[in-house]
């Protein structure tokens, strides 16, 4: 996925005015910068953006950003486990119901950076650091046309506080399951430097059970996890007209999903940086730079049940597999914009050429099953598997946003995509030491994605937006060579995946009749051509395949009331009706709905803003029924889950914070792999206190 342009360096010259407590803000004044890769007000852009604020950010009851992103009903992972508890490989996004998978079908950026892992597209989510937020936008629809690989579904980007004279702040917490959690943020400017130091440490040292007391058995204990991430930038403004900003960070993760021997571990250093060269008359000029190391680690479980007459379920558990991912990417991209000026009055034109270089290789100890009365595996099974590959992607891309009239303006975009597989192989040994080596031929592909979008603003209150688009999303190494397990249900890889692709459209309005209410609704029809999803090919085994096509349609609303200055109420809705439409070899499938795709998600909230004194949030989330399985056979049903929130200023420089997450202590199902049944996080309590200086 090619990086976005990053907003400017927004280093303070010393002695700067402090940035204003958060506090509310009027519909409509939000800055927005993912639907066009360019700042414009929100209610101006062509595209519908949600934008939870910093405010917001300081008062839903969430530890980690997966679940803050859930307040927004059209935001899914994979399945509905906090990333305390899941598997790094399973939180992958989607917008809209456009398939979800462990792998992401939505682009994640940071400050227009990359942040989905480049081996399989998942996203570590405990590695950004909450205290350094500003904001986050969620732009769902096809945007491959601007961002390419990967952005199937929409755009998710995170955006960071800009640097502050001697700034200082901390939170500390303790929770339910013996959870604490530290985060820290450090800020300064010297002259034209702006410095950033962020962390999180989040532990939860008891955990919590992931497996429903049905089909719980001995082996299965708490859920446990440690991660912990710190990142920093410099942004330098060396003169009016060249400003240079470098990052780096590091993240760690370990996980217990409950069992011995189900396990995860994540390693994942980042580094990167931009250049920004804008000279009077000629434009914008970027250059931009990022790459990641990262190293994945798993273990999965062998479990069993006792035998008749006792037939206990989960009884006994031995190592199946040992898998280390390491991977490796680096990318670029050169970007030109220019805004209207005296040549193009009314153009706002983009652009951009990028290139991404991944390289990954899966080692997977194999511990088979030794036959009764044996000492040793079968001469012929398999013990050791390498599977490794390199994925090229690189492609350009042009864009005019065009203000016909102030109550007009139209979005026209085409970017070409190519990539290469290359490099493919696989080696297998069996027990009696026999090798056996696959390689795999190398494979291009490309792709043109176009997209047209149009706002036009009939009188102040009314603005209309419609959209055409096609996107698509080049299988990842992860898909391509490495085989994983949930529970007993193993899934294997495929070297002969091709791409996703997605042609929609979508039409819609934001209603502000009052300029404290304001009302957006969009309707949306997708059609996803060649999905990448999990086929069922015998008991408790499954492969990745491309396989036909699905419809995927629907609608999203949502109001925003500001009661009073303090009070808003806000209501969100998702409906999406995600059918298979054609699956050649598999026509029972035609007519299912697409496996972990609810149809129904909503949430509703009441703020009570005031950070002065007093802060208080009530938030209820919804998630309908859905199914487990491509072919419809497992139902996981639907919940609602209530979550508290509250924050009082002591003084100048104290909070106390407190949250509830799942108040009414639900029992919920998130997942059905095979005989078993995952549930999601009961009651969570946690407190604390937030300090701040130099504010």
């Amino acid at each position: 996925a090619p990086p976005a342009p990053a907003p400017a360096p927004s280093a303070a010259p010393s002695g700067a005015a402090e940035a204003p407590a958060a506090g509310p803000q009027e519909f409509g004044e939000e800055i927005v910068v993912t639907a066009t890769r360019d700042a414009r007000a929100r209610r101006d852009a062509t595209a519908a953006v949600t934008v939870i604020s910093r405010g917001e950010i300081e008062q839903i009851p969430a530890k980690t950003a997966d679940e803050l992103l859930r307040s927004v009903p059209s935001f899914a992972t994979f399945r509905q486990s906090s990333s305390l508890v899941a598997d790094p490989s399973s939180q992958g996004m989607n917008l809209r119901g456009i398939g979800p998978s462990g792998v992401s079908r939505a682009l994640v950026l940071m400050d227009g950076l990359p942040v989905n892992d480049p081996y399989g597209g998942w996203v570590y989510w405990r590695g950004i650091p909450r205290l350094d937020i500003e904001r986050i936008e969620v732009a769902p629809g096809g945007s491959s046309a601007i961002y390419g690989n990967a952005a199937l579904g929409g755009v998710t980007q995170i955006i960071t506080r800009a640097p502050t004279p001697s700034t200082a702040e901390a939170t500390a917490s303790y929770g339910s399951f013996g959870s604490y959690q530290v985060g820290a943020r450090a800020s300064d400017v010297m002259g034209p430097v702006g410095l950033v130091v962020a962390g999180d440490l989040l532990q939860m040292a008891t955990g919590y059970p992931v497996v429903s007391d049905g089909t719980r058995g001995p082996v299965d204990g708490n859920a446990e996890s440690w991660a912990g991430t710190v990142t920093a930038r410099a942004e330098a403004a060396l003169s009016p007209e060249l400003a240079v900003t470098a990052r780096g960070g590091f993240f760690y993760e370990d996980e217990n999903g409950g069992t011995q021997y189900t396990t995860a571990a994540a390693r994942r250093a980042e580094y990167g940086g931009t250049v920004r060269w804008s000279p009077e008359s000629a434009g914008t000029v970027e250059l931009q730079l990022i790459g990641h190391a990262v190293d994945f680690k798993q273990d999965r479980a062998r479990i069993a049940a006792s035998p008749p007459p006792d037939a206990i379920p989960r009884t006994s558990e031995t190592l199946a597999e040992r898998q280390d991912v390491p991977a490796h990417d680096f990318g670029g991209a050169l970007l030109w914009s220019r805004h209207p000026g005296a040549l193009a009055a009314h153009h706002a034109v983009t652009i951009g050429l990028d290139a991404r270089r991944t390289t990954g290789a899966m080692g997977s100890d194999q511990f088979p099953v030794v036959p009764p009365g044996a000492t040793a595996p079968a001469p012929t099974a398999l013990v050791r598997r390498d599977a490794s590959g390199v994925q090229l992607a690189y492609g350009g891309f042009v864009q005019d946003v065009v203000d016909i009239t102030p109550r007009v303006a139209l979005q026209l975009a085409l970017r070409y995509d190519g990539w290469q597989n290359q490099d493919g192989e696989r080696v297998d040994r069996q027990q009696n030491g026999t090798v056996k080596t696959t390689p795999y031929a190398d494979r291009t592909a490309d792709q043109l994605s176009p997209k047209v979008g149009v706002r036009i603003r009939p009188f102040d209150a009314l603005t209309l937006r419609a959209a055409a688009y096609r996107a698509f999303r080049a299988p990842t190494l992860n898909e391509l060579y490495r085989p994983f397990q949930v529970g007993q249900v193993i899934t294997d890889s495929n070297p002969n995946l091709g791409p996703e692709r997605l042609q929609g459209a979508e039409v819609g309005f934001e209603l502000t009749p009052l300029s404290a209410v304001t009302t957006r609704v969009t309707g949306f029809w997708n059609v996803l051509q060649d999905p990448i999803v999990n086929v069922t090919t015998g008991q408790n085994l499954r492969q990745r395949q491309n396989l036909g096509e699905a419809r995927i349609r629907g609608a999203e609303a949502d109001v925003e009331w500001r009661v009073v200055r303090n009070l808003t109420a806000a209501v969100g809705y998702t409906f999406v009706d995600p059918i298979v439409t054609s699956a050649p070899g598999q026509e029972a499938l035609v007519g299912n709905q697409l496996p972990l795709d609810p149809r129904h998600r909503a949430t509703a909230s009441l703020l009570w803003d005031d950070l002065r004194r007093f802060a208080a949030m009530v938030q209820v989330r919804y998630v309908g029924p859905q199914f487990e399985d491509d072919q419809n056979q497992t139902r996981l049903g639907e919940f609602a889950l209530l979550d508290v929130s509250a924050r009082w200023r002591t003084t100048r420089h104290l909070d106390l914070v407190f949250g509830v997450e799942n108040l009414l202590d639900k029992t919920y199902l998130v997942g059905h792999p095979g005989a078993v049944e995952n549930i999601g996080q009961p009651r969570f309590i946690h407190a604390g206190v937030a300090v701040r200086t130099g504010t």
